[in-house]
């Protein structure tokens, strides 16, 4: 079996891809979104954006938010789904997995809900691809004491 990377990914860009492999199971008709919660280089827990076990997806039943046209960022209360984010600090903790003191990558920065659970949970580093429109996020976020990072990486030459 032949990889389509010619180099070896630093520990920030693997866990980045494997947050955007996750994604790609969202259901969500907004964004895509994906989290990996890691300590000491070992995957604790992963979420993706959706409705909760058992009900039914919005890719089913439509977005209700888009039909209300709420603009990206407000009104997360009248979605039906839970953020990646959200459900990956649930899955640890119904699997009895402590968080505390880890790192959680994310391909999009969180919303303040998703903050004030990470800034409970332990969390100490957010590792996110690109932003989201809340400030107040960024700022509970910084007043915790939690380092935020964007990393950017581009495509690694597939060697065609």
């Amino acid at each position: 079996m032949s990889t389509q990377y010619t180099r070896r990914p630093d520990w920030d860009e693997y866990f980045m891809r494997i947050s955007e492999l996750i994604s790609a199971r969202s259901t969500c008709m907004r964004r895509k979104v994906g989290a990996v919660i890691v300590k000491e280089k070992r995957i604790l827990a992963t979420g993706y954006n959706g409705a909760p076990s058992g009900l039914v997806h919005c890719s089913e039943t439509g977005c209700l938010r888009e039909k209300l046209r709420i603009p990206s960022g407000e009104k997360h209360e009248l979605c039906r789904g839970l953020h990646a984010e959200q459900n990956a600090i649930i899955q640890a903790a119904y699997h009895g997995i402590s968080i505390n003191g880890s790192i959680l990558y994310i391909t999009c920065h969180p919303c303040s809900v998703c903050a004030k659970m990470i800034i409970n949970s332990g969390i100490t580093e957010v590792v996110i691809m690109e932003s989201y429109p809340d400030s107040i996020a960024s700022q509970m976020l910084m007043e915790a004491g939690i380092n935020v990072r964007l990393i950017e990486y581009g495509q690694t030459d597939t060697g065609t």
